[in-house]
């Protein structure tokens, strides 16, 4: 009886120390993404949103990648886009959410295919060129601020650009 007492005590001794090593393992460390998170290729300007309401209209757009440098996959990445003017910074001036890798991840060195967003938000005219508008004494110009998480961790700030004053023709 004894014999089976410690062989059992052994076998869940072992389980035990092999279920630790597994958990250890799937365990990584979190990736600080202001360090391993690489913003690239920003672009940004003013898009030709067409006609609305019978006015010419331009929305601040961004379009950007992002690099993992990290040594670990960043599963279920994601990135909010917030626009703001630089009159009213307090206040968002329109806004884009990204699923950017999903269960999958974003795998180590690996870089994201361009990513676009613009804001619903813009300038409206109907008195001037879009190119006129942008030239406008009265035009204020606008910022746009990057954040990305993966899994479960909080929101960083990656970085805040300028739009710039540029005419986007819309390719749609």
């Amino acid at each position: 009886m004894r014999l089976i007492v410690r062989t059992a005590q052994r076998y869940l001794a072992l389980a035990g120390v092999a279920a630790a090593a597994l958990a250890a393992a799937s365990c990584a460390p979190p990736v600080d993404l202001t360090k391993n998170l690489q913003v690239l290729d920003v672009s940004t300007g003013w898009l030709d949103a067409g006609i609305v309401n019978g006015q010419n209209k331009l929305v601040p757009t961004i379009t950007f990648t992002l690099k993992n440098l990290s040594d670990q996959s960043l599963k279920v990445l994601q990135a909010n886009v917030l626009f703001h003017r630089v009159s009213d910074p307090a206040v968002e001036w329109g806004s884009g959410f990204l699923s950017v890798a999903g269960s999958e991840g974003l795998a180590p060195g690996a870089q994201t295919h361009p990513l676009t967003v613009k804001s619903n938000l813009g300038y409206t005219g109907s008195d001037q060129t879009r190119q006129e508008m942008l030239q406008n004494k009265a035009f204020v110009d606008a910022t746009v601020q990057v954040f990305a998480k993966y899994g479960s961790t909080q929101w960083v700030k990656m970085g805040e650009f300028p739009i710039e004053r540029r005419l986007i023709a819309n390719q749609s």
